[in-house]
Formats: structure tokens, sequence, C-alpha cells
């Protein structure tokens, strides 16, 4: 029996050693932890089971016969981040480069497969430089394999990925199509075809960084959620992160006690608007005054700034919320601002998180360039997640709420539970002065009628009252109390039903 124990230890501790200790060097050499330390990290102290330590790829070709490390380049397993149980993968880059073989792949899977039964997140610790090039065909099959899981997870639990190395090719498309995707500066790139094919094809010269780099996909593509300084402080805001997230589909976001009170009035608020209406204010501001304690997790700060997405809490409840930010093209909804805003409202609906909606927004972005670029369907997918959401949705408009974008942000037509509006909003179809230049256009020359014109107008319209007497605002409240009455409608809400009609699924102008 002694020999068998010893002999077990020492597969454990070859599996541990995952590349060998120049190998890990290397890795440590690059500022990066090795796929180990960052789970130590990440998960509570001694709570992490691993899976399938033992598991060999099967490739006999180009003398991969004679090269097999146990864990073949993956460490899968189950752990919890602050007592809540999560599904985790972590690629070890000093194992064959990370590289995804067939059993690599299995081993992803079978984590995912098992998250999907008990309900519980799944966290990608992405480090790998593609599929395993002598195993062919079965690499590709084991990618579209994760993909798969991706895909029938989607909208069932919560999955984030967690960019802290190379990541290209095919490798891509698992994280694409997970929830969340963060990197980690100057480290992690994601890319579908490298440097040298883009060379090659169209003879641009770029280098990975600029190509994939964190900063290039959390401020030009948007295709990245947030990037890190490094490993270290990436874990521990991933750690952060998860507890705004609820376990699956079926419970609700985790409540956390706070000290903060309710009912807790902010009077600075009252002067957050200018009395100027074009004259711009920082929407951050709102937020984090609202919020329990000032906690606010923000996604894609450096991505279609002029609309805010990101977690707090209310009264101990996640809350997700979504605000124009008149700090940028003066809170104009645009291509990006749609997309970025519209995949956040999803996520929100699909995992039972209230959205509170802030709005200040005069319109959509015009010009050619957003025309050609589709923002009819793009705009339209904004509108589609905020009409189809079912969860709680509460939105307050603190000034302009014009046209077609006062509809798409989450107004009551759109089944917004509870709408409310500050005394500075004003709810039109367009701007007073550009309303009256279209209503009384025989009187343009005469800058005396157009001025009285505009200020009938902006008494008539440019106020929520009108709104209010209809039943499309359901009060106007003091900006001081907005905490109070925000938190009071989401407690009203907490047991909200609501379904929408059996479809198989609906048709998003994607």
């Amino acid at each position: 029996m002694r020999d068998i124990l010893e002999k077990l230890e020492a597969k454990r501790a070859a599996a541990r050693l995952g590349g060998g200790t120049k190998r890990i060097e290397a890795q440590h050499g690059k500022g990066k932890l090795t796929a180990r330390e960052r789970l130590d990290l990440l998960l509570d102290e001694g709570s992490f089971e691993e899976w399938d330590m033992f598991v060999e790829h099967r490739c006999t070709d180009f003398g991969m016969a004679d090269q097999k490390i146990p864990g073949d380049g993956v460490i899968t397993g189950f752990g919890t981040i602050n007592g809540r149980l999560v599904f985790v993968f972590s690629q070890d880059f000093t194992v064959f480069g990370g590289s995804l073989s067939e059993a690599h792949a299995e081993k992803i899977c079978k984590v995912m497969d098992q998250a999907m039964k008990v309900g519980a997140p799944v966290i990608g610790l992405n480090d790998s430089g593609g599929a395993r090039i002598q195993e062919g065909v079965a690499s590709l099959g084991g990618y579209a394999e994760v993909f798969l899981r991706n895909v029938l997870a989607s909208g069932v639990v919560p999955q984030i990925s967690m960019v802290m190395g190379p990541c290209a090719g095919g490798a891509v498309y698992s994280p694409a199509m997970t929830d969340f995707i963060f990197m980690v500066k100057d480290s992690s790139y994601m890319f579908v075809t490298g440097p040298d094919v883009v060379k090659t094809v169209t003879h641009e010269t770029v280098t990975a960084e600029e190509l994939g780099g964190a900063m290039t996909h959390t401020g030009r593509s948007g295709v990245a959620d947030l990037a890190f300084e490094n490993d270290v402080e990436a874990l521990l805001q991933l750690r952060r992160f998860v507890d705004f997230l609820p376990a699956s589909n079926r419970v609700k976001a985790p409540f956390r006690p706070t000290a903060d009170p309710a009912d807790r009035l902010e009077p600075s608020l009252n002067t957050l608007v200018p009395d100027n209406p074009n004259k711009p204010y920082d929407m951050k501001e709102l937020i984090l005054k609202v919020v329990d304690e000032g906690d606010f997790f923000e996604l894609q700060p450096d991505f279609a700034k002029n609309i805010i997405i990101g977690f707090g809490r209310m009264d101990g409840h996640p809350v997700g919320f979504v605000a124009n930010q008149p700090m940028v093209l003066a809170g104009c909804l645009d291509i990006d601002s749609s997309r970025k805003a519209a995949r956040f409202v999803r996520f929100c609906d699909c995992f039972n998180i209230p959205i509170v909606t802030f709005v200040d927004v005069p319109g959509f972005l015009p010009g050619t360039s957003q025309e050609y670029g589709g923002i009819i369907k793009h705009g339209a997918k904004l509108l589609y997640a905020y009409a189809e959401a079912t969860v709680p949705k509460v939105t307050v408009i603190t000034r302009k709420a014009y046209g077609g974008a006062y509809d798409v942000m989450s107004s009551k037509h759109l089944r917004g539970d509870v709408n409310y509006a500050w005394p500075s909003a004003e709810i039109a179809v367009m701007g007073p002065k550009g309303a009256v230049e279209i209503i009384f256009r025989a009187d343009a020359g005469d800058p005396e009628k157009i001025e009285a014109r505009t200020q009938e107008y902006r008494e008539k319209f440019a106020n929520p009252f009108v709104a209010a007497s209809r039943g499309y605002i359901d009060d106007v409240i003091m900006p001081q109390s907005t905490r109070r009455r925000l938190c009071r409608a989401l407690a009203m809400l907490l047991d909200k039903k609501l379904e929408n009609p059996w479809k198989k699924h609906g048709n998003i102008p994607l």
C-alpha cells in the first residue's frame, strides 16, 4: 500500500510542477503567475477541489508519444469565492504553451457540464497558444465542444473569461461567447489572426499589443470589459465582481447587509444638474451617491463613454445600472453605446438582476458614419433588450429625454415598472429650439418671435408634467430623495412576476 501511495504522491507532484521549473521561471520572468498560483489567489484558501489531474493527451504523431505531462495544460475543478461555489479552469502556459488538445478540451467541458447541472458560475483563466497543431482536427473538434457548452450555458450560469496571456485564432470565440471578458495589460492579447498573417495578407505592420492588446479591446473594439494592471489586481477584482452575480438563472443575486440607510438623503444632488440645459455634468456622481457605500463596479469604462454600465447595490441587493453620460457626446446614443448597453441589459434580465436607468439623452447621434454603420439596427438592439426584459425596471429622467431615445431608455411604454423624473426633466420630441424652427418655419426671419415661441414650447413640453399627467411618469421626485425612492421601488418589485409570450426565442436585430 505504501508503494501505491508513494506512486500517487509522485504523480501529483509531477502534475503540480506542470512544464517544469525552467518554464515556471520563464512565466514569472514575463510578470505572470502560473496557472496554480492564479487559482490560489482567486479561490478561498483550501477550497479548491481539482479534477482530472492525471489526464494526458492521446496523440502519438510528431514525437508526442514521448511528451506526456499529467493535466495536459489545464487545471480544472471547483472551489469557492467568498464562500460561494464556482467552477474554474486555468490554462497552464508552461505545458505545451497551454495549447488545447482533445483531452484538454474534455477537461474544460466536464466542469462546464457540471456547473450547469448544479447551477454555479464558470470562470476561465485563459493563457494558451491556441490549438495543438500536432493533433490537427481533433484539437479543432475540442474547441467546437467548448463553444457548444458556452452557448448552452449562456443565460443559465454566469460565464466569465479572464484573459491572462495569449488567446489567438479559434480560441478567441470561447471568451467572446461568455458574459464578461477581462484582460491584463501588457501580458494578454486576443486576435483571430496574428500580426504576421495580417502583414502577409493586408501588408499592415502592427504589433500584437496594437492588434489585440488589453487597451485595444477595452478602448477601441469593445470586445473586453476591463483591463487590469497585473495578474494579482485582476484576480482580486474578479473576486469582488463575482459577489454581484447570482449563482444561476434560478436564484436571486446575493444579498449583502449594509450599514448605509435606505432612506439616506443626498442634498448635493439638488444642484447636480446645471441651470444651463447645454452644460454637461458627471452622471457617475449620481450613481456613486445613490448606491450602497459608494461601491460601483463599472464595466467598459473606456469604451462608448457616452453611456455608463455597471453593478452596484441598493439596500444590500445587487442592481444593474445604465446611465447616459452628458460629459461625452452630450449623452447621445450611438452605435457603440447602444450595443454596450443592450448586452448589459440582456445579461441582467438573464440573471434576475433589477435594472436602474438614469436618463439624460438628447437623441441619437446624427451623421453619415452612424447611418452607414447601421445605427437603426444597433439602436434597435437596446430598444429590444429593454422591451424584452422582465426583471424589475426603475427609471429616473434627470434632464433631457428627447425623441425616440426617450422611448428606448426604459420608458413606461417598454414595461418600465416605476418611472420617475426630476423637476429638471425635459420630455419632448426634440429640444425647444429645434422644434420651434420646424413648427414656425414662417417666422424664421424674426429672432424675437422665434425666442418667444421657444420659451412657450419650453414651458409647455420641456418639463416632466405633461408626461406625468398622462401617467408616463409615476412621480416627479426631489433629486435629494433619489436613493430613498429607488430603494422603496426596488423593495416593492422584489417578487415581481412577468412572463413573455411563449416562443423558442426572439429574433433580436443583430
